[in-house]
């Protein structure tokens, strides 16, 4: 595990540094990697995937969400989330049975219910860096918190009928009701709750690590209560992000390092992964006796049914005047649009967890039904659509050209607005906080105090509206750039003289660190929005 940590890592530091997808080219270097001689063949468990990978990667995804932007976009979110799986979900299985008509139908279902939902992570990415509109990156989002609940419920479902455990239509929507009213309820409950401790706790560090037990808490306990684990850590990550505010300012620091951190690590051991279950799938398969022509030849075409399924529906849900798949539009969106979101259809690894989980034999002791075949069918569906989709999402994004073209603005006249009114508030507070009788200083040094505090908030207006005005937006783009390469290097350049002085015996280390950290949090500041540069 020593290993795979630290070869993944150099291969997500190489694709960095080159501008490649990190994913893709862990997922490819597992896939050749695992026929090298002394390579030990690296089982998914799926009880570690669903209970240790797959709540902290949804956690981190709900905290940076937005509540109120999830919530406008309800509709579009449910329509991909759940009504596309499931229909995914039936649709391949009806497949599966057509191209394998020895496999019980069920059996058929339950490799549909594996290969519907899509993993986000990728495609998020992509999105981020080529400028998505910021409601298609919501609806993407959204869809990604929800779908694996949905897909999972039609899961069990199928592999109750199969082992003889009793499934069901009517069982199915009645096990996915209750799982989402208690999956839901139970995260709100858990949000609200650790919201009240963390606000209590008035330690950073002990913040921090209560944090880290919060989706792994909601996702045990909902499963033990037969809710679904998935949905209670969504909610219970979206109540502790939209309350986030009302935290310090440090343990919002330091949560956004430690998840990013997390996430990092997460996400490279799982994509490592996935390349390396080729071999394992491969062996599993040729000790079956099955013919892998055969059943690679057939993979492929669920490969296809898979992608097709998918743009269909999108398209057709994009037609509907009550499912606008953009939110805070009125108007149907357009095909360019709506082929974008038909193509971040990447499957990830509950994919691949999800059918490494079906049992070895039924309850008559019989062996499951195609569980080989359902193995390699769903790693070359998660590859598959990693490879293809993945690869060419980005040409796609370039070529279609679907940015909002308005968003920047409408950005820069809302934060521009918003410290409009932070400023008035503080202004009407300064009076009052600097009294003389509030600071006990003599009055003609508060007066200096508050007009000092008075021109620091009107700096900042200024810079704000004189950045508004702005109309030639690389132009201004390039001179904030350049004011942050030079800061930085006058940062940099603090920062050599500290290490001299205390390497000369002049500055104790301890002075040294605070001073440090100083600069380290306006080098921070930095990367944040232009307007708050000075």
């Amino acid at each position: 595990m020593l290993g795979l940590l630290i070869a993944a890592l150099a291969v997500t530091a190489l694709a960095r540094r080159l501008n490649w997808s990190a994913p893709l080219l862990l997922v490819a270097v597992g896939m050749v990697v695992s026929f090298l001689p002394g390579v030990p063949p690296f089982e998914l468990h799926p009880e570690l995937v669903l209970t240790v990978v797959l709540p902290p990667l949804l956690y981190s995804a709900a905290l940076d969400s937005s509540y109120l932007s999830l919530k406008a976009a309800v509709r579009p979110i449910v329509g991909l989330g759940v009504v596309l799986v499931v229909v995914t979900a039936f649709a391949v299985g009806y497949v599966v049975h057509l191209l394998m008509p020895g496999l019980p139908f069920a059996a058929a279902l339950a490799l549909g219910a594996v290969v519907a939902p899509p993993d986000a992570v990728t495609a998020a990415a992509i999105g981020r860096q080529l400028g998505l509109p910021r409601g298609l990156m919501t609806v993407l989002s959204g869809e990604s918190l929800v779908n694996d609940a949905a897909a999972l419920t039609v899961y069990k479902v199928a592999v109750a009928a199969v082992v003889g455990a009793g499934g069901s239509f009517a069982r199915g929507v009645g096990v996915f009701g209750l799982a989402t009213v208690v999956g839901i309820a139970l995260g709100l409950v858990l949000g609200w709750a650790a919201h009240a401790v963390r606000m209590r706790l008035g330690d950073t560090s002990l913040e921090s690590v209560f944090g880290l037990t919060v989706p792994f808490a909601a996702y045990l306990i909902a499963e033990e209560l037969h809710g679904s684990g998935v949905l209670a850590v969504v909610a219970a990550g979206l109540v502790l992000g939209h309350l986030s505010p009302r935290a310090s300012f440090a343990t919002r620091l330091q949560a956004q390092t430690v998840w990013n951190t997390v996430n990092l690590l997460l996400e490279t051991v799982v994509f490592a992964l996935i390349g390396l279950q080729l071999r394992t799938v491969l062996d599993g398969l040729n000790a079956s006796g099955v013919a892998l022509n055969t059943v690679v030849g057939k993979a492929l075409l669920v490969l296809l049914a898979v992608i097709v399924i998918r743009v269909v529906a999108v398209f057709v849900l994009g037609m509907l005047p009550r499912v606008p798949l953009i939110p805070q539009r009125r108007d149907r969106p357009s095909w360019r649009a709506l082929l974008v979101i038909s193509w971040t259809g990447m499957r990830g690894v509950v994919t691949l967890a999800a059918a490494a989980a079906i049992p070895l034999t039924t309850d008559s002791g019989a062996p499951f039904p195609g569980r080989e075949t359902i193995a390699l069918v769903a790693f070359v569906v998660t590859v598959g659509t990693l490879l293809v989709q993945g690869l060419t999402l980005p040409w796609l994004i370039r070529r279609l050209d679907v940015r909002d073209p308005g968003e920047r603005g409408r950005d820069a006249e809302a934060e521009a607005n918003a410290r409009e009114a932070a400023t008035a508030a503080a202004m009407a507070r300064f009076d009052e906080l600097v009294a003389p009788a509030a600071v006990q200083l003599p009055p003609e040094v508060a007066a200096k105090l508050s007009e000092r505090l008075r021109a620091m908030e009107r700096m900042r207006a200024k810079v704000a509206a004189r950045r508004l005005e702005q109309t030639d937006d690389e132009d201004a783009d390039g001179r904030a750039g350049a004011f942050t390469r030079l800061r930085r290097e006058l940062l940099s350049t603090q920062r050599e003289a500290l290490v001299a002085e205390r390497d000369a015996g002049r500055l104790d280390d301890e002075v040294m660190r605070r001073v440090l950290r100083e600069l380290d949090l306006e080098e921070a500041a930095l990367t944040s929005s232009w307007r708050s540069r000075l």
